[in-house]
Formats: structure tokens, C-alpha cells, sequence
């Protein structure tokens, strides 16, 4: 973006959160203000903000008001200040909500196992899914949806431990029918992962931007799939079943996600925009628990309860993969 239109921008973003604050009263507006001060500086401290130049910063902090103006509108009380804060929602969508959603013709359909009943799960509190990841600034979220259903399915068969770190570089670089850090499908990487069985993120290591794939990167233990099933789209009830067996990827509608900070969040439509992991249902309190890859500095320690039912569309285009053996290969 050029000074010019960051100046003019900027402009806007400062009318804009103006006109909020002139609806208030003198002194609630000296203590708002006083109150951004304070907690930009503190964005820029915990999350290391830098910015190349004054007019440039000046820019981000007026978008950072804005965004922490609907933080004390905030009736939820879910949201909170996040590393996002410093962006619009055009500029948060155009890096971290591209999902390609599409239902492919080659996922296996077929009834869960788990009789209606008691739903409750925690995946992770049974010790079945992996560390929370960072994606960084790049459109991979449906890789790394992929390998954390995957990376879960082989903890429950077996097959690893709870420190198994699945290569998505090798998926942003290696599948050709994704779009790297533009964007993906879960569905379209697990056909991958049949054919082309995926290393580790040590021997293929994540760097967040496109590159061409690395035959030679691609050794050691491999780890494959004999298929993948797609859950009924909409099916709640199938989708608690399912889960009674193992995480599931899903699409969500993640537009106003970063403004999460915690607790049981609702604030959200059904345009899939998302990949995420679903690792637990939890009846008492309503809701749903999700594993997101934004780092544990976001959200719960990287993680978001949705209220239960299809918030956010999670019920619409899920699917799990089914694991094999792993092999070998030098």
C-alpha cells in the first residue's frame, strides 16, 4: 500500500472512529482514548509489532482504535484484543480466510458407528491431538486442517505420539490441486496424501510461502491414507458421532474470528471461509471445541469454543481421514 493511500485511508479510519467516540460523553472519550493509548502500546509490545514508518504506523494504530472500539461494544464478552488488530477485515480475509471449499466426488459416504447417545469428547485432553501451529501470514489453514486431522487419526491408531509434526510446506508446495498460501481444500490434500505420502515438518520444514516442490525433501517416515469420508452436510448429530472416533476437519466461517479472545462464541455466518480441526463437544456448557492455527497466542491457547449446533457453518462441509502404516523411504 503507498503513503498516499495509507494517508487517505487513514483519513477515513480516523473519521470513522471520530465519530464513534464524538457520540459520547467529554470525559468517557478522554478515558477511551486514554484507554487505546495504552493498549496499543501494549499490542505492540506482546506481539512485536514494528512498522516501517511513522505514516505507516499512524495508519495501523487508527485501524487498531477501530477494532477496539467493537471490543467495548462487545456484549459477548468473547472478544478481545488479538494479533490481528492492527488489520482490517478486508486485509484479514485477503491472508487468512481462503479456503477453496468444493465436496469431491472421490470421499468415501458411509453411517458413523457410534449409536445416538452421550456426545461428549475432549481430544485433547485424552492426549490424541497434536501442538497448536502457526500458519503466519500465509493462506494455508487448509493444510494444516489436513495434517491435523491426519497428524490425530495416526495418534489414536497408533501409529505416533503426540509430538508428531506432519510437513504442510509439503502440501502448500506439492498439491497440485490447492493453491498454496492462496488458498485449499482439505479434501483435494487428502487425495494428495494417498498418492504422495507426507514427511515431517523437520525434514520439509514450514516457511509460509509458496515455493516448487522438493522431491528430495520428501524421506524418511512416511505417513499415507487408504481413504477419507465426508460428513452429511448440516448433519449435527452425525457430526458428534463421527467425532466420538476422531478430530475432524472442517470449513468454518472464521470472518470475525479475530476479534476472539474466549469463552463460547456465536458471532458468525455461514460463508466457509476456514479450515480448522474439531476436536471436542462438550454438552454441559454448549459448545463446540476447535484447534485453529493461528498460534497459541490467539484465542485460548490457539483454540475457540463455538456454541453448539452449525455456528459458523462447521457442520457443512466436514470430513476425517483413515490412516495406514506408516513406511519408510531413503
Amino acid at each position: 500500500m503507498n503513503k498516499l493511500l495509507l494517508v487517505l485511508t487513514g483519513v477515513l479510519a480516523l473519521g470513522s472512529t471520530l465519530y464513534l467516540l464524538s457520540n459520547q460523553s467529554s470525559n468517557l472519550r478522554l478515558n477511551i482514548e486514554n484507554d487505546i493509548t495504552i493498549q496499543w502500546k501494549l499490542f505492540k509490545s506482546r506481539f512485536n509489532k514494528r512498522y516501517a514508518d511513522p505514516i505507516t504506523e499512524s495508519y495501523r494504530l487508527q485501524v487498531f482504535a477501530s477494532n477496539y472500539l467493537r471490543v467495548l461494544s462487545d456484549v459477548t464478552g468473547t472478544f478481545g484484543v488479538t494479533q490481528f488488530f492492527d488489520l482490517t477485515e478486508e486485509e484479514f480475509a485477503a491472508t487468512y480466510l481462503t479456503l477453496r471449499v468444493q465436496r469431491n466426488v472421490n470421499a468415501t459416504v458411509s453411517s458413523p458407528s457410534t449409536p445416538k447417545g452421550q456426545y461428549d469428547v475432549n481430544w485433547v485432553t485424552r492426549g490424541k491431538v497434536s501442538a497448536v501451529k502457526d500458519q503466519g501470514q500465509c493462506g494455508s489453514c487448509w493444510a494444516f486442517s489436513t495434517t491435523g486431522s491426519v497428524e490425530s487419526a495416526l495418534i489414536i491408531a497408533g501409529y505416533a505420539n503426540q509430538t508428531i509434526d506432519l510437513s504442510e510446506q509439503q502440501l502448500v508446495d506439492c498439491s497440485a490441486t490447492n493453491y498454496g498460501c492462496g488458498g485449499g481444500w482439505m479434501d483435494n490434500a487428502f487425495e494428495y496424501i494417498e498418492e504422495s505420502p507426507l514427511t515431517t515438518n523437520s525434514n520439509y520444514p514450514y516457511v509460509a510461502v509458496d515455493q516448487a516442490c522438493n522431491s528430495t525433501e520428501i524421506y524418511g517416515v512416511l505417513y499415507s491414507l487408504s481413504n477419507y469420508t465426508d460428513v452429511e452436510s448440516g448433519n449435527t448429530v452425525q457430526l458428534k458421532q463421527y467425532l466420538q472416533q476422531q478430530p475432524l476437519s472442517i470449513a468454518v466461517d472464521a470472518s470475525y474470528w479475530y476479534l476472539y479472545n474466549s469463552g463460547i462464541f456465536s458471532n458468525c455466518g455461514q460463508n466457509l471461509n476456514h479450515g480448522v480441526l474439531l476436536v471436542g463437544f462438550n454438552s454441559t456448557e454448549g459448545s463446540w471445541l476447535v484447534k485453529n492455527s493461528w498460534g497459541t497466542s490467539w484465542g485460548e491457547q490457539g483454540y475457540i469454543r463455538l456454541a453448539d449446533g452449525n455456528t459458523c457453518g462447521l457442520a457443512n462441509a466436514a470430513s476425517y481421514p483413515t490412516v495406514v502404516p506408516p513406511i519408510t523411504s531413503y
